[in-house]
């Protein structure tokens, strides 16, 4: 270009080209940007376009305009990483290290849930017949031991007892009248004694008479006779002494209350005063009583035929049957903690009362024979009794409820067996 010459005026082609491009370059930054990698943008592309200036010629004299220069955005800061991951692998030993510990010097507690209360129980019943007359009690009542539970009539009971007292009183006057008897029996074994010397003597002189024929056969005859018959009276009174003697108990001067017979008919006013008692039936021990209405008022009850149940609010204990592999280490006289799953939270203490000889498939009615026919080994479940020490101040227990055992059997479970045998064969080598 000369000097003379003025600038050329910049086409509307170039600069629409010019704002294009520079839009185009936005949007691929902005893009790269979202990416998460920011575009290299180079100085002469980072430049602001300038506007275009109006149509007007410059002067010759004007300096062209300095490239202005735009300095790119810093990067973006660089994430920093987690450290749940190195803190998670250093925690992964001391978790080890710590369940090892725990495996070796626990298993001491001994843990089953095959466990359920049980009380003692019996059905309420007497060994009279009769018909039942009042109830005193209504179902599920809780009763003392003493306390009356139901009647049965007692007119029949009441007559029965009249009758053996009246026979009492007759076995009484024959004790007493033999004792008389045998009195009077000796009197007369006294009195026959007494006459046979008469008699000896009345015989003794006939027969000095007859030899000197002053007397007759027949008074000697008449004489050898009183004198026989005398002797015989004494004999027949001894034997009639001794048989009421032996009807006495061999003892004349016992009391008449010490008499056989007597005896005897005590224990009939006895037993009928027992019959009459056991119309009353009393509870035998504390507990609730249940099904006390299959028991009616005007209901012939025969003799020991239940008429309800009583449960005991006092005897009641675990019936426990863990497996045989749990029982290894389990004693009589361990201390147990006893939850029961109806009362969460509570918990009782016990001791293990006893452990049963035999399993519960022992006494079934018809036990396994694994000898004969295909044999398959079962676990066996051993029955054990576990005592309540303390059910004061608790929730009341009824029996057949659930309740988990925990035994502390105070031995710990140690290191394997594995691990065992190869410390002593490092030791033994050393």
């Amino acid at each position: 270009m000369s000097e003379g010459t003025s600038p050329r005026k910049p086409a509307a082609e170039d600069i629409v080209g010019e704002r294009a491009s520079d839009q185009v370059i936005r949007l691929d930054s902005q893009r790269e940007q979202r990416r998460g990698n920011p575009p290299v943008v180079e100085d002469d592309e980072l430049e602001t376009p300038v506007a275009p200036e109006p149509a007007t010629l410059e002067a010759p004299s004007a300096q062209p305009k300095p490239a202005s220069v735009t300095v790119a955005p810093p990067a973006p800061a660089k994430p920093r990483r987690s450290l749940t991951r190195p803190i998670l692998f250093a925690l992964l030993p001391v978790a080890l290290v710590a369940g090892g510990y725990y495996y070796v010097v626990g298993g001491q507690i001994m843990t089953t849930d095959n466990a359920y209360i049980q009380a003692q129980s019996l059905g309420v019943s007497t060994d009279v017949s009769g018909t039942v007359d009042e109830i005193n009690v209504h179902d599920n009542q809780a009763v003392k031991k003493g306390d009356v539970l139901f009647r049965l009539r007692p007119a029949s009971f009441e007559t029965a007892l009249a009758g053996a007292t009246a026979q009492l009183g007759t076995v009484r006057n024959q004790v007493l009248t033999l004792q008389a008897s045998y009195q009077q029996s000796l009197a007369s074994i006294e009195q026959a004694e007494a006459d046979i010397p008469y008699y000896e003597s009345a015989f003794q002189r006939q027969q000095d008479l007859l030899k000197t024929s002053t007397a007759s056969k027949a008074t000697f005859d008449s004489a050898q006779h009183d004198l026989i018959a005398a002797r015989q009276k004494v004999t027949v009174a001894k034997a009639q002494a001794q048989a009421m003697l032996a009807q006495l108990g061999g003892d004349a001067s016992q009391p008449v209350e010490q008499n056989p017979f007597y005896l005897q008919a005590q224990s009939a006013v006895d037993d009928a005063q027992r019959n009459l008692n056991d119309s009353v039936v009393k509870a035998p021990f504390d507990g609730i009583v249940t099904n006390v209405d299959a028991l009616q008022v005007g209901k012939y009850l025969p003799a020991s035929q239940p008429a309800f149940s009583l449960v005991s609010s006092t005897d009641i204990w675990i019936a426990a049957e863990p497996k045989e592999t749990e029982l290894t280490y389990v004693r009589p006289g361990q201390k147990a903690t006893i939850s029961i799953d109806g009362y969460p939270g509570e918990v009782w203490h016990g001791t293990v009362g006893s452990i049963s000889p035999a399993s519960s498939s022992s006494f079934s009615l018809l036990p396994a024979q694994n000898t004969s026919g295909n044999w398959v080994k079962v676990v066996q479940r051993i029955p054990m009794r576990v005592t309540i020490d303390d059910p004061d101040g608790k929730p009341p227990l009824r029996g057949g409820m659930s309740a988990v055992v925990d035994i502390d059997t105070d031995h710990a479970r140690g290191l394997p067996d594995f691990i065992t045998s190869l410390l002593k064969q490092s030791g033994s080598k050393s």
